[in-house]
């Protein structure tokens, strides 16, 4: 009974994946699902990729948390809309779904942006799940998690199109081996492109985001 239940709930939500898709591309507007276990940098690292692309790019930003607003805080100083989703108030989900997108989206002019960025919420299993219409999917590994984490969890790394690398800055302060990181990824995920950035200090962003603008041109040309 559990498994028809689940498979029912991905079932639903792919419909209205689609639905999405399909209004995204009439609006013409770029998605990118963004995802990591908390703490691994995506609000640091989406503040410095807005911050450099507004100039080029009109980006709009849906943030989920369970509680509080404070990435959506520190995002909104960007400039970009942004539109925050706490999932405490319906259970608590570890993930953001399709219908939630959906709702979000509408508090935002989606006529006036080219690149909606979904920071997802905190967690390298059920995110990886759940198909919210987007047209890609990034998600960022810090090195002060673990170089195992892309066998941990397979899925997340299966289903995302490129991976960060994050905080390199302190891998003189670590014994991560980012060597074996990129093996285990590319073992789950052969030709994935890997970006080893450091938001903090901005190292390597330059070309996260011109992967980034290369694939967003290539849809909305």
């Amino acid at each position: 009974m559990e498994i028809k239940v689940v498979r029912r709930v991905l079932d639903v939500n792919e419909k209205m994946a689609d639905q999405n898709r399909k209004m995204f591309a009439e609006k013409g507007v770029f998605v990118l699902n963004v995802m990591s276990s908390p703490g691994a940098g995506k609000s640091t690292t989406l503040e410095k990729t807005l911050s450099i692309l507004k100039p080029d790019i009109n980006c709009a930003v849906i943030v989920g948390d369970i509680c509080t607003t404070n990435d959506a805080d520190r995002l909104a100083k960007t400039g970009a809309p942004v539109v925050q989703v706490n999932t405490d108030e319906f259970g608590g989900d570890c993930h953001l779904a399709a219908h939630v997108i959906e709702k979000a989206a509408e508090g935002l002019d989606l006529d006036e942006t080219e690149l909606l960025i979904v920071e997802n919420v905190g967690n390298l299993v059920c995110p990886a799940e759940f198909d919210i219409g987007e047209d890609a999917r990034a998600v960022v590994l810090s090195v002060t998690e673990g170089e195992d984490k892309p066998v941990k969890y397979p899925l997340m790394f299966r289903v995302c199109d490129v991976a960060l690398l994050n905080k390199i800055d302190l891998l003189p302060y670590l014994s991560f081996d980012i060597e074996k990181a990129r093996s285990y990824i590319l073992q789950v995920h052969p030709g994935m492109p890997i970006f080893d950035v450091s938001a903090q200090t901005g190292e390597g962003l330059e070309l996260w985001i011109g992967w980034l603008k290369e694939v967003v041109k290539k849809k909305l040309g």
